[in-house]
């Protein structure tokens, strides 16, 4: 039986990657425990299992007193100040007094000699049934521990990862999921508004937290996280996983609208157009999984007013205006674009102040034109009025170099002037 025990070890080693020397150190403690339950235990006692035989003995261990008083290892447990009973406690049991054991001698085992020790073997006769039952049980133990923290570790690596589920139970207050190995919970914080998850159904999400808990880890998943539409992009084109497109920013409002900023990393590589994919089939399915959530794809600029016009998609900008050191911009728009920019309850203008990181203030021309009259003389734009003058605004926006607003939405930093090839023109007056 022993010879069993220890190969059932070794076969758990190869088989499930728990380490045999482990598993015998906790079947050692466990016999050791199961033994001082038998009747007439030794006091002090060490249980051994032969690592080439299997073999297992019970040897009662004990230090000579003198030795104990010479090195000083001999400790009791103090007494408590309310209770120092003069004569030895009694215990009354029905009607017979019987004398209560003495207290346990605390031994520092770890500062003895093995010399100092005497080893006697107390191995009792039926202790091979006992090591069976006890060895079940631990090894059993050890096992499904060992898969706890296997699975622990495996998903603990995996956060903002996306997996794919099936939906167990779901409620108001949160939804189960199962991932194959294990159940992952969907709280109510993480789901999206207006999505139903019907039992059965298969769902996407991205892992957000993975904590340890008694019966395996616990996994948090979120409908709503930003991380989820990276992903999902990643899945779906091609470009993104091998790095050719990296998407820069990405902005939502989860079951309503999303904007994410893509970036060519790689000359000749369209990004929009990568997302997009051959007639919107990459963004489509992405869409899909989302559950007809509306998605904005921007083409990602380094100058930040080009990527403030871009970013108010699908609304036309006029004109941009920037201010680098509190990173504000004014945003100039056709009057007739004016509430397409702003969106529903001003959605486009929240989501594009958050995918650029600006701060975004957006008017129409006609209000931009009553608070200042120096961007428009006469209700003309500085571009218009200095073509009324002679000059080709698209020669001139290669070397604009500053000005109050942009020309044919180039946008330059807020100045006195513009400074044109030849000559200067002021913004309140005539050319001179």
């Amino acid at each position: 039986m022993s010879k069993d025990i220890l190969e059932a070890v070794y076969e758990l080693e190869r088989q499930k990657s728990i380490d045999a020397e482990v598993l015998l150190v906790a079947l050692e403690d466990a016999l050791k425990a199961a033994y001082k339950k038998t009747p007439e235990a030794a006091r002090h006692v060490r249980v051994e299992i032969d690592r080439t035989t299997g073999e297992m003995k019970v040897f009662q261990v004990s230090v000579p007193d003198e030795i104990l008083i010479e090195k000083g290892l001999l400790h009791l447990p103090e007494p408590s100040e309310e209770e120092a009973p003069e004569e030895p406690p009694v215990q009354h049991a029905y009607g017979e007094e019987v004398a209560v054991e003495e207290p346990e001698p605390l031994l520092d085992w770890d500062r003895l000699a093995e010399a100092d020790i005497d080893v006697v073997d107390v191995t009792p006769s039926n202790f091979g049934r006992i090591a069976a039952q006890t060895a079940k049980q631990v090894i059993l133990q050890r096992i499904r521990e060992a898969e706890r923290e296997m699975m622990f570790d495996e998903y603990q690596d995996r956060v903002g990862d996306v997996v794919t589920g099936i939906v167990q139970q779901s409620d108001n207050r949160y939804c189960l999921v199962d991932l194959g190995k294990v159940e992952a919970l969907l709280p109510g914080s993480e789901q999206v508004p207006g999505e139903r998850y019907e039992h059965g159904a298969r769902i996407k999400a991205v892992i957000i937290e993975v904590r340890s808990g008694t019966k395996g880890p616990q996994i948090v998943l979120s409908r709503r996280s930003e991380e989820l539409l990276r992903e999902l992009f990643e899945l779906e084109v091609p470009e993104i996983a091998d790095g050719l497109v990296v998407i820069r920013a990405v902005a939502r409002e989860p079951g309503y609208r999303s904007k994410i900023a893509v970036e060519s990393r790689a000359q000749g590589v369209d990004p929009v157009g990568a997302c997009v994919g051959p007639r919107g089939s990459r963004v489509r399915m992405v869409v899909s999984e989302l559950r007809g959530e509306k998605i904005d794809i921007i083409p990602y600029n380094d100058e930040p007013a080009r990527f403030v016009a871009k970013a108010l998609a699908p609304a036309r900008v006029k004109e941009v205006v920037v201010d680098d050191e509190n990173q504000q911009s004014t945003v100039i728009v056709p009057d007739d674009q004016l509430s397409l920019a702003i969106g529903r309850d001003g959605q486009n203008a929240r989501l594009a102040a958050k995918l650029t990181g600006w701060r975004v203030d957006i008017k129409s021309e006609t209000e931009f034109a009553m608070e200042t009259d120096e961007d428009f003389v006469g209700g003309v734009t500085v571009a218009g009025y200095l073509e009324q003058h002679g000059y080709d605004a698209r020669a001139l926006r290669g070397v604009l170099k500053e000005g109050r607003i942009s020309i044919n939405g180039i946008v330059v930093r807020r100045a006195e002037r513009y400074v044109g090839p030849d000559d200067t023109v002021a913004l309140d007056g005539d050319p001179v």
